[in-house]
């Protein structure tokens, strides 16, 4: 199995996987476009025609949030070499191409929704490895395990494709720092506790459960956590620490302490993975942002 890898397609992110497969062409070009073969690995239920221009409906089992529209649309049909559609906001390209006795499988998503679209990239590149491999097993005439650990491969690719990192932009009286985590679907009134039970916070200065958190940092500057909800790209937090200029030389502290603060956050959130603060953490993330 090879890993997702995160490539720009005319400016916009596109994650790319590829995968040798000992079928030929013409039994994956099924597995891949047929609906009642896309049940076995496809993350969605998919109705359509395969023909361009053809209208696209996904549904998914539990997840009625984003079903339920015909919100797609064939692009591409080449048989048997090429099919590309359209999801929501996202471009999605199949290419089988022939390898020997069997062949290879390039599969492409261009993410869209912008930065919060792009946010989601590492709950979707862990998506579509374990159905890759449903894939291959299907074809194969086997099954695999169904993943128990979504939390590792998830916070491989975030820290893979730099999502857990935070900006810096310069204010007139200081610094503003900036992160934003996807949250996989997680509703604020789900997270907030467990932001709460964990969180050291100094004076509180707004408290809107279950969005808004805000309070005075022990070493200076003001921390604000928000809960953002999106009904097309799902939920995600945002952490701005708003930092005095007096304060600059702390810039990669906060920065450092931030990021790990929402790595263990975010472990919680999504798979109640409660794991231990580490200096040592915090020390190769300052050396990161330094």
């Amino acid at each position: 199995m090879t890993e997702a890898n995160l490539t720009y397609v005319n400016g916009e992110p596109t994650l790319r996987f590829e995968r040798r497969l000992r079928h030929p062409p013409a039994k994956v070009w099924r597995a891949v476009t047929d609906p009642a073969e896309l049940k076995h690995w496809f993350p969605a239920a998919v109705e359509t025609e395969l023909r361009p221009g053809a209208p696209m409906r996904f549904v998914f089992p539990e997840e009625a949030v984003v079903d339920g529209a015909w919100d797609g649309e064939v692009l591409e049909v080449d048989e048997p070499k090429v099919f590309m559609f359209r999801w929501h906001q996202d471009v999605l390209r199949i290419e089988v191409i022939p390898d020997g006795d069997g062949c290879t499988l390039v599969f492409s998503q261009t993410i869209g929704g912008g930065r919060a679209g792009f946010l989601a990239a590492g709950r979707t590149a862990a998506g579509w490895d374990s159905c890759l491999d449903q894939l291959a097993a299907r074809l194969d005439g086997t099954t695999v395990p169904a993943r128990t650990d979504w939390v590792t491969p998830m916070a491989h690719y975030i820290e893979k494709f730099g999502l857990g990192d935070g900006t810096v932009t310069a204010t007139t009286d200081g610094y503003e720092l900036r992160f934003a985590r996807d949250l996989v679907w997680r509703k604020p009134a789900d997270t907030w506790p467990v932001l709460t039970r964990s969180l050291e916070t100094g004076h509180v200065t707004k408290e809107e459960p279950p969005r808004v958190l805000e309070y005075e940092w022990s070493q200076g500057g003001t921390v604000r956590w928000e809960f953002v909800s999106d009904p097309k790209l799902g939920e995600r937090v945002e952490l701005t620490h708003t930092l005095p200029a007096t304060l600059a030389e702390l810039r990669p502290l906060a920065l450092a302490t931030w990021h790990h603060r929402l790595e263990l956050f975010f472990a919680a959130a999504t798979g109640g993975v409660d794991e231990s603060w580490s200096e040592d953490r915090v020390a190769e993330l300052v050396k990161h942002y330094a």
